[in-house]
């Protein structure tokens, strides 16, 4: 493991102490951030601005924060929505106004140390992050999953368990829903590919129509979702037999009453990022908000006010049974989870956007 600096720095120091005969001095290094913890007024005079999407989600980071606030003497600001176009825009002109953002999973990635800085990972506490959520430039700002729901109704006795019985419509028939709000999504494609007896750790550019194909093949009364309210309005219809959903939605669907039911094999998680833009006025501040962010408590308010599965392992939120049951955030949820290829779907984003988009499209 590589020596991080500041235990060089307070080797070297007690080092140098020790070769002056100051036999009773004694070198003081700077303790490791533990995540949620900041020293009392420390950033007292201060002021941050913190950006991300608006609405319940990001009143619910600013309650996680309070207590950073309060700590610190940061006066803490609120802005957003997260645009990227609007990160640019900022790092462009020099003039960055946002000190910390939530962006969805590829921003942080595709513009890792051109709009958003590489973090210092001496000064954030990552150690109760669930393990590969991090990059070079960004660490989770919050969980959930994409899950395939079905009808237990009509599946009753032998139903799907993982995204193959998804593509088997010959064992498994019925009405799909799928994701068609917006960009692909790699994990979908990945499990596609899968179905057609490739291996997605293998996968290469040559395989984007294979698995796109395969998503075709469910025939023509897929239905392709716009938004997650529709989502939701397929399974409490019943008019979708098995769906991939967010696992918010899903989770209210069932709470109104939808005879549906997660097959948890290979749910695919999803992350909001949390990044520093590069040009910040103070980096040090902007890395001590998103380390008090990553603390224990902090992750239980968010998940209270929002539902969303907290990033701290450590975390326990108080909520109820319909919520819990949709986290993804325990050791057997953890343990079943699919991780998409989000570099290689970075490096093949456009091509692989204009095949899917050619697909929904009837192309």
């Amino acid at each position: 493991m590589r020596m991080n600096q500041r235990l060089r720095s307070m080797i070297t120091t007690t080092a140098a102490v020790a070769l002056l005969g100051l036999g009773a001095a004694t070198a003081v290094a700077q303790d490791a951030p533990v995540a949620g913890e900041v020293a009392e007024g420390s950033l007292k005079g201060k002021t941050l601005t913190f950006a991300s999407f608006g609405g319940i989600f990001q009143d619910g980071q600013l309650a996680a924060l309070q207590d950073f606030v309060q700590k610190s003497g940061v006066t803490l600001l609120s802005d957003g929505p997260t645009e990227i176009a609007k990160v640019q825009a900022q790092v462009e002109s020099g003039n960055v106004t946002w000190d910390v953002v939530d962006t969805a999973d590829f921003p942080p990635y595709v513009h890792c140390g051109t709009l958003f800085q590489k973090l210092d990972f001496s000064k954030i506490d990552t150690s109760k992050i669930p393990e590969g959520q991090t990059s070079e430039c960004s660490v989770p700002a919050m969980n959930y999953g994409v899950v395939l729901m079905y009808n237990t109704e009509k599946y009753k006795d032998n139903p799907p368990q993982t995204w193959l019985d998804f593509f088997d419509t010959e064992k498994f028939p019925g009405v799909r829903g799928i994701d068609g709000s917006g960009d692909f999504t790699g994990g979908l494609l990945e499990q596609a590919f899968r179905a057609t007896g490739g291996d997605p750790k293998a996968m290469t550019a040559d395989d984007i129509d294979t698995a796109i194909d395969k998503v075709r093949q469910l025939g023509p009364d897929t239905i392709f979702w716009k938004t997650g309210a529709e989502s939701q309005q397929l399974i409490e219809s019943g008019e979708a037999d098995m769906a991939m959903m967010w696992t918010g939605r899903a989770m209210t669907a069932v709470k109104n009453g939808a005879q549906y039911t997660p097959a948890w094999q290979d749910w695919l998680v999803v992350m909001d990022q949390l990044t520093i833009p590069v040009g910040v006025k103070d980096p040090d501040a902007s890395h001590a908000l998103i380390n008090a962010y990553l603390g224990k408590e902090a992750q239980e308010i968010l998940t209270e006010k929002t539902s969303y599965t907290p990033i701290n392992t450590e975390a326990k939120p108080e909520v109820e049974p319909a919520v819990a049951a949709f986290l993804t955030n325990t050791p057997e949820r953890q343990a079943q989870g699919y991780q998409q290829n989000i570099k290689f779907w970075v490096d093949n984003f456009d091509t692989t956007q204009e095949k899917w988009s050619a697909m929904m499209a009837g192309g």
